[in-house]
């Protein structure tokens, strides 16, 4: 290990501390807030760092699988700690944020530092991914449009949106372990030499579970430094979970995906990012709508209209600019442009 990442190490440790001492020793606000999503993103680095050393000897599919799967660990704590809090709004546009800033903002940089980083311009990958989340996308966003038409139509079955968001879970969690063992299976894809991780095997086991019971105590601490914070700011909830949220709980895949692509590993940049997307859209959102039936207030799959627009047209969006395996740099900054626009929208709720 070097000298900068143990540097890095106890710089993630004095910032979950600081954000522990906030938590109890002052009032909720701004300051408290700030440590605490910085303290989130530490853990997340801290996470993608221990990942990187157990998935090593891994393919870009297993390796990109695993790095996504822990990644959202912080994501999924916010989102049961808002719910516990009844911030439904926040848990829900969190879900959706965190969804759209890897699909549309992660993706898109991730496009444009690649094809930067290509002789040609053109930023090359295995396509079949790209196509599997396209499809997995598309299975939950037809549930997020036919309750949202439901709804608007005001027929018999939108007075009975949590049962069939519950029933909807249950089939897209089904397709989700589908698609999850049929793709593990098919990572026939080599390792790109990267040399030897930083860090030995059960150092780096060890760094992923302090990561990721970090981030349950940083996910409480930063919910309830978020509603005085977002009072304070004047922001709207909707953009608090949409940008802020969203943003802080993926550092991993902003960090992992980047650096990947710098290094024109471009199909682990790719699993990374694109494992996000599919895991959030097919397995976090729906695991979260079962799950929060245990809570006072729940999660549905009935969303605002302008969330319903969005999540359709960047599946059609992610499914034209990579589903052939190859990016340019101007699609990436399309991707980023959808997503400035709609954190845009949400500002002004």
């Amino acid at each position: 290990m070097s000298r900068a990442q143990r540097l890095a190490l106890v710089g993630i440790a004095a910032t979950t501390a600081a954000a522990g001492v906030l938590r109890y020793a002052v009032s909720p606000g701004v300051l408290p807030f700030l440590i605490a999503a910085l303290a989130l993103a530490g853990l997340a680095w801290l996470v993608s760092f221990g990942t990187e050393a157990v998935g090593a000897r891994f393919g870009p599919a297993v390796t990109g699988f695993l790095q996504s799967t822990l990644g959202n660990l912080p994501e999924l704590f916010v989102v049961i700690f808002a719910l516990s809090a009844g911030e439904v709004v926040v848990a829900q546009t969190s879900i959706i944020g965190s969804l759209l800033a890897n699909a549309l903002l992660v993706l898109g940089l991730v496009i444009v530092v690649g094809a930067r980083s290509a002789k040609d311009g053109v930023m090359r990958f295995h396509p079949r991914l790209p196509n599997d989340t396209a499809t997995l996308l598309l299975v939950s966003t037809f549930i997020i449009v036919i309750a949202a038409l439901s709804v608007a139509s005001s027929d018999k079955a939108s007075t009975h949106i949590k049962a069939i968001s519950s029933i909807g879970a249950v089939c897209i969690l089904v397709v989700y372990v589908a698609w999850v063992f049929s793709y593990l299976r098919s990572d026939s894809l080599p390792a790109q030499e990267q040399g030897h991780p930083a860090v030995s095997l059960p150092l780096g086991l060890g760094l992923l579970g302090a990561g990721g019971v970090g981030a349950a105590f940083v996910s409480d601490w930063f919910i309830h430094a978020l509603d005085p914070a977002i009072k304070s700011l004047g922001v709207s909830k909707a953009f608090a979970g949409l940008v802020i949220v969203a943003i802080a709980g993926n550092a991993v895949e902003n960090f992992v995906g980047l650096v990947m692509a710098r290094r024109q590993n471009w199909d682990l940049a790719i699993s990374v990012v694109k494992n996000s997307v599919a895991q959030i859209a097919a397995f976090l959102f729906p695991a979260l709508v079962l799950v929060s039936l245990l809570f006072t207030h729940s999660l549905s799959f009935q969303l605002a209209p302008v969330y319903v627009g969005a999540l359709f047209f960047t599946a059609i969006a992610v499914w034209q600019i990579t589903g052939d395996g190859e990016a340019l740099e101007f699609e990436g900054w399309a991707l980023v442009a959808l997503y400035v626009i709609l954190a845009t929208f949400t500002l002004y709720e």
